[in-house]
């Protein structure tokens, strides 16, 4: 699906410019950590843990972490995306996973997907 005609809803514009700030840096070539993916409890903890002492407002450092992609990643033919995830607030365009907290757009994904 392609996201990128999609506005965020109006309800929310305060969470267009982070979104923005999340997007520039992705295409400017930040280097996130998409793999090794946090499949398992153990890796899902290690990554959150990581999270956890960067502050709201290092968004690169966040971004960097979570394994942020552009684009859905695919392993074993299922498409990750932000939309299929369970943190993914669809009427906000928005991940609400606690350590996170980022406006996002749907066809984005991170490492921290679930279903």
């Amino acid at each position: 699906m392609d996201s990128s005609n999609i506005q965020p809803t109006e309800e929310f514009p305060e969470d267009a410019p982070l979104r923005a700030q999340v997007e520039k840096l992705l295409h400017a070539g930040l280097r996130s950590e998409v793999e090794p993916r946090a499949y398992d409890p153990e890796m899902q903890q290690s990554v959150l843990a990581r999270l956890q002492h960067v502050l709201a407002e290092e968004v690169a450092k966040r971004v960097e972490i979570a394994g942020f992609t552009l684009h859905p990643y695919a392993a074993e033919g299922i498409e990750e995306a932000c939309e299929t995830c369970m943190y993914f607030l669809s009427h906000r365009q928005f991940c609400a996973l606690p350590e996170l907290q980022l406006p996002v757009k749907p066809d984005w994904s991170c490492r921290l997907w679930r279903i």
